[in-house]
C-alpha cells in the first residue's frame, strides 16, 4: 500500500516550468483531464489545449503567455500557472515565479537538462520555492532515466531524490512504482538501489531517524514519508518523478506529489489586504484585467482597493476565477488565492495592492538584449499601431516601448526573433494591423570610466534656483545604480532631495553614447534651493544636467552583453567550430570528448553571434546542439565603439535643454 504524508491546507499555488518542448502544456492538459476538470483531452499540436488559447499559441503549438487554471485533487484546490518554455518569453516566467508557493519543473527524458531548465532552477532556488522535478517523455526513443537523474544531480542539485521509479523505457514504458511502497518496489529488482537512496535521503533529514536507520538498517516507511514531505516543503530535497504525459502515464502520481510535497498557501483572511498584480490582459468589453495573488486579507466586488505602488484607489467591479479562455464570477478573493480582478484601471504589472508587508520581492530573469524599430505599411495606421503597442507594453513592461513623437518612430526591446514573429502575429489577429520590424540591433550599456563630479547651477532664466553637486564612481560589474544623498536638509529640502532621487535613474537612461549608464554609484554631495526663487520643478530640469555634466567629466566605457553557451558537435567538426568561436571573440574551456562528440562551454558576445545558431547547423549538417543563456555585461574591446542617436535634447546643451523642458512643462 502506498504511504502518503497527510496533506496540510486545501490550496496550492503551483507554477509549471520547463525548457521549450519538454511537454509542459501537455502535462497541464492531462492534469486537467485526469482531475475531471475538463471532459475532453486537448492537444498542443492540434491547437486545442486549454491553456494555449491565444490564436498565435494554437497556430504555433507553443505557449507565449502564462495561463492560470484551477482543478481539484485529493481534497486540495490547485491554482496551476502554465508558463512559456521558450527563452523569448522569459518575462512571463519571471512574473509567475513571484506568486508561486511551489513549482513543477518538467525535464525531457531524451534531451535532459537544457538552458531554460537551468535558468529557472537557479531562480527557484534563489527564491526558495519548493520544487518537484518531473521527467517527461519516458516513452520516447532515447529516453534514459539513469542518465537524466545523473544530470539532475550534477547540474541542478545532489538533493534530487526519486520518489518513484519508471517501469520500462521508450516503447516499453508502462508507468512508475512508488519507492515508498516496499512491496511494489520489490517487484522491480532494478529499483532496489533507488529505494535505498530514497530511504537514506529521508534518514538524513532527521538526526534521530538517521541514528535509528544506522543501527537497525531499516526505516519505518511512515516516518520516511513524513520527513521526505517536510524536507521537500523546506526545499531541502527535491522529489523526482517520471512519466509520459502524452500517454497520460505518471500524471496521477505527479498530482499526488503536488498535494503531498508542495506547501499550502498561507495567509489570514482577516485584516488589511496585501497582494500583487503579476499579469495584465485586456477584455474588449470590461477593460483591464489584473491577475492578483492575495497574501493577506480579502477583496470583494465593489471594494475600493488601495494601489500602494501608484498611491491611488480603484474600485473593483468584478472578481473572476479563470480557466484558460473561460472564467466565472466568484465575487471574492481571499488570502492565499489567485483571481482576475476587473476595475483596477490604473494598475500595472508588479503593483502592490494594499500593504506591502508580506509581498515577496521579484527575481529578474529576462534581460532583453536586442532593440528593434516597428514599421507599418500605411501612414493611416500610425495612431492605431501606437495605441496597440502601448496596450501590449502594459501587458509586458519589458518591451520598454519608446515612442519618439517628433520622429514618428516606435522602438521596442525584445528577447529574440521568435518574440518578434509572435508580436507580428498578435498585431494582425488581435488589432488587425500589419507591421514588420527593422533589423534587430544589440543593446549596449555604458559605465563611468573613472570617478569624478557633476555640477549644475540652474539659476537662469528666472524664476528658478537649483544647485546640485554629484559624486560619480564606477561600481562592480552587475551592481546597477547605487544612489545616496549626503545633502543637508536645511540647504536642500527633503522633498527636493526626493525629487532628485526619482530623476537620477531617468537621467542615466541615455549616456554619452546614447545607451543606459549602469554599474555606478551616484552620491548627491550637496544641493541648494532658494526660499523665494525655487520652483518644485526646477530639480526635474537640473538633475539630468548635473548627471550629464558628471558623465562628460569622467567619460564612459562601452559594455556589451555576453551569452554563456554549452555546445555539442560531432568530433570531426570540432576544429572548424573552435576556429569560428575565436573569430567571434568567444572564450571557451578545454573541450571534453564524450562518445565521438566534442562538448564546449564558454562565453560569446551577443553582437558577433546573432546568426551563429543557423551557421552552426550548416557547419555540422544539423548535428550540432547549442544552448545559450544571458551571462551579463562586460567592457568592450577598444576597437568596438557603438553609439545610438539620442532621444530628445541633450542636457549637456544646457540652454537648449532648459528651453525644451520649460516648453514641455508649460505645455
Amino acid at each position: 500500500m502506498t504511504i502518503r504524508a497527510e496533506a496540510q491546507g486545501t490550496l496550492r499555488n503551483v507554477g509549471i516550468f520547463a525548457h521549450v518542448d519538454a511537454g509542459k502544456t501537455t502535462t497541464t492538459e492531462q492534469m486537467l483531464y485526469q482531475s475531471g476538470h475538463i471532459r475532453a483531452l486537448g492537444s498542443v499540436d492540434a491547437g486545442t489545449a486549454q491553456t494555449d488559447w491565444l490564436d498565435v499559441e494554437r497556430e504555433r503549438g507553443i505557449s507565449v503567455r502564462a495561463a492560470v487554471t484551477r482543478f481539484a485533487w485529493n481534497g486540495a484546490a490547485i491554482n496551476l500557472v502554465d508558463t512559456p518554455g521558450h527563452v523569448d518569453f522569459l518575462s512571463e516566467v519571471e512574473r509567475s515565479l513571484r506568486v508561486m508557493d511551489g513549482a513543477v519543473l518538467v525535464v525531457s527524458a531524451v534531451e535532459g537538462v537544457q538552458a531554460q531548465t537551468e535558468i529557472i532552477w537557479q531562480a527557484l532556488r534563489e527564491l526558495g520555492i519548493p520544487t518537484i522535478l518531473y521527467v517527461n517523455k519516458m516513452d520516447r526513443i532515447g529516453a534514459d532515466a539513469d542518465r537524466v537523474l545523473a544530470e539532475l544531480r550534477r547540474l541542478l542539485s545532489p538533493a534530487a531524490v526519486p520518489v518513484a521509479a519508471p517501469v520500462g523505457a521508450e516503447g516499453d514504458f508502462a508507468g512508475t512504482v512508488d519507492l515508498l511502497d516496499a512491496e511494489a518496489a520489490a517487484a522491480q529488482p532494478w529499483a532496489a538501489s533507488w529505494r535505498l537512496a530514497l530511504l537514506e535521503a529521508a534518514a538524513e533529514q532527521d538526526e534521530a531517524l538517521l541514528e535509528a536507520y544506522l543501527e537497525a538498517g531499516v526505516l519505518d516507511e511512515r516516518e520516511a514519508a513524513r520527513v521526505l514531505t517536510d524536507g521537500a516543503r523546506r526545499s531541502a530535497l527535491f522529489p523526482v518523478l517520471f512519466g509520459a504525459s502524452g500517454r497520460g502515464l505518471g500524471v496521477t502520481e505527479l498530482m499526488d506529489a503536488i498535494v503531498t510535497y508542495l506547501p499550502a498557501a498561507a495567509g489570514s483572511t482577516e485584516g488589511p489586504a496585501s497582494g500583487v498584480v503579476f499579469k495584465m490582459e485586456r477584455d474588449p468589453v470590461m477593460g483591464k484585467i489584473a491577475y492578483v495573488r492575495l497574501y493577506e486579507g480579502t477583496i470583494r466586488n465593489r471594494d475600493a482597493v488601495y494601489n500602494h505602488t501608484r498611491d491611488v484607489y480603484d474600485k473593483v467591479t468584478q472578481i473572476r476565477r479563470v480557466h484558460g479562455a473561460k472564467s466565472e464570477d466568484i465575487g471574492v478573493l481571499a488570502a492565499g488565492d489567485i483571481a482576475a480582478v476587473y476595475g483596477l484601471s490604473r494598475a500595472r504589472i508588479g503593483d502592490v495592492l494594499g500593504s506591502p508587508e508580506g509581498v515577496p520581492g521579484e527575481k529578474r530573469l529576462a534581460v532583453p538584449l536586442l532593440t528593434v524599430q516597428v514599421q507599418w505599411g500605411s501612414e493611416a495606421d500610425y495612431p492605431a499601431v501606437v495605441a496597440a503597442f502601448q496596450e501590449l507594453a502594459d501587458e509586458d513592461p519589458l518591451l520598454d516601448l519608446q515612442w519618439l513623437q517628433d520622429e514618428r518612430e516606435l522602438h521596442l526591446k525584445v528577447m529574440g526573433p521568435i518574440q518578434m514573429e509572435v508580436l507580428t502575429s498578435i498585431l494582425l489577429s488581435r488589432f488587425k494591423l500589419a507591421v514588420t520590424f527593422g533589423a534587430p540591433s544589440v543593446i549596449y550599456k555604458e559605465t563611468p570610466a573613472m570617478a569624478g563630479e557633476g555640477f549644475v547651477a540652474y539659476l537662469a532664466p528666472k524664476p528658478c534656483w537649483a544647485i546640485l553637486r554629484f559624486a560619480i564612481e564606477p561600481g562592480e560589474r552587475g551592481s546597477g545604480l547605487v544612489y545616496k544623498s549626503l545633502a543637508r536638509g536645511e540647504r536642500l529640502l527633503e522633498s527636493y532631495q526626493n525629487e532628485v532621487a526619482r530623476r537620477v535613474p531617468e537621467a542615466l537612461q541615455q549616456g554619452l553614447r546614447g545607451w543606459e549608464v549602469t554599474d555606478l554609484s551616484v552620491t548627491l554631495v550637496e544641493g541648494e534651493h532658494h526660499v523665494w526663487h525655487t520652483h518644485p520643478l526646477d530639480f526635474v530640469i537640473a538633475t539630468p544636467m548635473g548627471i550629464m555634466n558628471g558623465l562628460a567629466n569622467v567619460g564612459t566605457k562601452l559594455l556589451e552583453p555576453l551569452l554563456r553557451f554549452r555546445m555539442s558537435v560531432p568530433e570531426e567538426y570540432g576544429g572548424k567550430v573552435m576556429n569560428e568561436l575565436v573569430v567571434m571573440r568567444g572564450e571557451f574551456d578545454a573541450p571534453v570528448l564524450r562518445q565521438e562528440r566534442m562538448e564546449l562551454e564558454g562565453l560569446l558576445p551577443v553582437a558577433t553571434s546573432l546568426d551563429f545558431p543557423a551557421r552552426l547547423g550548416a557547419m555540422t549538417k544539423g548535428r550540432g546542439t547549442l544552448t545559450t543563456f544571458f551571462a551579463g555585461y562586460r567592457e568592450c574591446p577598444p576597437d568596438v565603439d557603438v553609439s545610438r542617436p539620442r532621444r530628445g535634447v541633450n542636457p549637456l546643451d544646457e540652454a537648449k535643454y532648459i528651453l525644451s523642458m520649460r516648453n514641455a512643462m508649460s505645455g
